[in-house]
């Protein structure tokens, strides 16, 4: 892929303010210039961003209905009714699941959990799980991470005598459905002060008031926010405010005194004895906690997330590793033949969006499968497969363009849809198909920005290699946790040269081992470009060229920095 680099020189007053600033906190003024492009532009502001509190955390009852929540909940305490935990088979809903009852279940033990099954019931709550439920008499049912828009299944509830309290960050239509409560931050309604919460952390919030309200300390929640640190990580939502608290506070307890279940997928991930960061959650931590919901059923990982032995955990850890074995095998196959439909409909090149239907494909593939093809090609995409009598399937954005609003155009002839800006859910008729891809299309084609369909890298610093010290790279490992809204920095070093040692590597020779140099110092640098070997002639040519990269810590060499390259350009572009 060939990226365009934005790059925006810093104007006098922010080289003089970052100067001011970097001064102040005893940091260099290239990493006070990344604070101020945070918006982060005062000594205090800048401390509470490298010193995330627990304190500093949102009062839960300014959620709207919080209040109401907790009496619910302590009223069925209080009567001893049966209460059941129902979340989503993904991993924001799982832990989210597995958060509320490992906390509740310190309390009260008439509590059970439930996750649909995604090939029998599908995306969220299911007649299946309510008929079960009223099986069980279970009298209060806490959903968390869906059933914002479950209407008809909650007035169904209703009428089997369930009350509902709803612990949602999706998006919800102008009519709510009749619970008890609606705990959700993106309520139109809504007074709480941070928008951006995921489902686990909803559900945290709610934990959080009900400790409040019965006296219960604050330290009995904290062996619970590694849950939030995955569910944040590995659900995409924005790393600021009162999720960067979360995160930065749950990968603390990730690294230092880990839950038993996620102590066994460390292990099994040939992680332990690592520092581990929101990367391995993305990449390694949360595709094993979804493979289970994927290839069999979610109720297999928060089995694992509340187990308390750990041998027993290591073995339910295995089981699902090969889960995410075969998820692997089924994905890398959709998205050949995903690639090949896209080679073969000519009507696909000429719009500025993909939509894509095989109903062949395993259905809890398709949203991984969506997710590529937005990283290859670099337009929104929908990809559907069948399930029973209907089309199901998932939306998936580029940065900066809502996906939401695209699916919404075409509500009247969905049958159902939820999510949020980057990430939807939907299912139509398997006849409407044809229409949906029509106005999908031509919606995105109205819509989209032209340079939100070319694919960036936004540097943030240009610096030279003498720039990059000891300190400079300890000083910017304050700014994790990185995601969205806090991404890892990207730095620029112009004119570089290969050292004479670069060389390719890869089982398949596809990425390339770099020593270099460039013409201000004589530093070498290490670092490591994957997947762009064809750049590799023209680095051996002795010629200059420019690079983006992060700057990281080599994980077989601790002490030693290594530059991971973005992109390599000839000097002369």
């Amino acid at each position: 892929m060939h990226f365009k680099w934005n790059y925006e020189p810093p104007t006098s007053d922010r080289t003089a303010a970052a100067k001011e600033l970097g001064e102040k906190i005893g940091m260099n003024p290239i990493l006070a210039d990344l604070l101020i492009q945070r918006g982060i532009k005062t000594e205090s502001a800048a401390k509470r961003f490298f010193r995330p509190m627990l304190n500093e955390l949102i009062d839960p009852f300014l959620m709207n209905d919080m209040d109401v929540a907790v009496d619910r909940l302590n009223d069925a305490m209080g009567r001893k009714e049966r209460i059941m935990v129902y979340g989503d088979y993904d991993v924001d809903g799982c832990t989210a699941v597995a958060l509320v009852y490992k906390f509740l279940q310190q309390f009260y033990s008439n509590i059970e959990y439930y996750i649909p099954d995604r090939y029998e019931e599908g995306y969220g709550i299911s007649k299946k799980g309510l008929d079960l439920a009223a099986e069980h008499d279970v009298k209060l049912i806490v959903v968390l991470d869906c059933g914002i828009k479950a209407i008809d299944e909650i007035s169904y509830a209703n009428s089997l005598g369930i009350d509902f309290i709803i612990c949602d960050h999706h998006v919800p239509d102008e009519e709510l459905p009749k619970a008890v409560a609606i705990l959700n931050p993106k309520r139109e309604d809504s007074t709480y002060p941070f928008k951006h919460l995921c489902g686990c952390g909803v559900g945290f919030k709610f934990m959080q008031a009900f400790a409040k309200n019965n006296g219960i300390p604050f330290s009995r929640l904290i062996p619970l926010l590694d849950f939030c640190a995955i569910s944040i990580a590995a659900d995409m939502v924005s790393v600021t405010g009162e999720n960067r608290i979360l995160a930065f506070h749950g990968l603390k307890q990730l690294n230092q005194n880990p839950s038993t279940g996620i102590k066994a997928i460390i292990e099994i991930c040939g992680l332990t004895g690592r520092e581990l960061t929101m990367t391995d959650i993305v990449f390694k931590i949360g595709p094993r906690i979804n493979a289970s919901g994927r290839m069999q059923n979610g109720t297999e990982a928060v089995n694992l997330l509340v187990e308390r032995d750990f041998n027993r955990a290591l073995a339910m850890a295995t089981h699902i590793n090969e889960y995410n074995e075969q998820r692997k095998d089924v994905d890398k196959q959709m998205t050949e033949e995903a690639n090949q439909i896209i080679e073969k409909l000519e009507s696909q090149k000429h719009h500025n969006s993909i939509v894509l239907y095989d109903e062949n494909w395993k259905k809890g593939v398709v949203g991984i499968v969506a997710s590529r093809m937005t990283e290859l090609y670099f337009r929104p995409t929908v990809v559907l497969t069948r399930s029973g009598d209907l089309a199901t399937g998932s939306a998936r954005s580029i940065a900066g363009y809502d996906i939401y609003d695209a699916v919404k155009s075409c509500r009247d002839i969905l049958e159902n849809f939820g999510g949020h800006t980057y990430a939807v859910g939907l299912s139509l008729r398997i006849e409407n198909i044809p229409e949906f891809r029509r106005r999908f299309q031509q919606y995105v084609n109205e819509h989209i920005l032209p340079e939100q369909t070319e694919a960036t890298l936004d540097v943030e610093e240009m610096v030279d290699f003498k720039d990059i010290t000891k300190k400079l790279h300890n000083d910017l490992k304050k700014f994790a946790p990185h995601g969205p809204d806090n991404q890892k920095p990207l730095f620029c070093t112009r004119n570089v040269y290969d050292y004479g040692t670069s060389k390719v590597v890869g089982r398949q020779q596809e990425h390339i081992k770099l020593e270099l140099v460039d013409s201000k110092s004589s530093n070498v640098m290490n670092g490591i470009a994957f997947g762009q070997s064809e750049a590799a002639r023209y680095i051996k040519s002795k010629r200059s060229f420019d690079i983006v990269y992060t700057i990281e810590e080599n994980i077989y060499k601790r002490s030693e920095v290594q530059l991971q390259i973005e992109d390599i350009k000839p000097s002369e572009d």
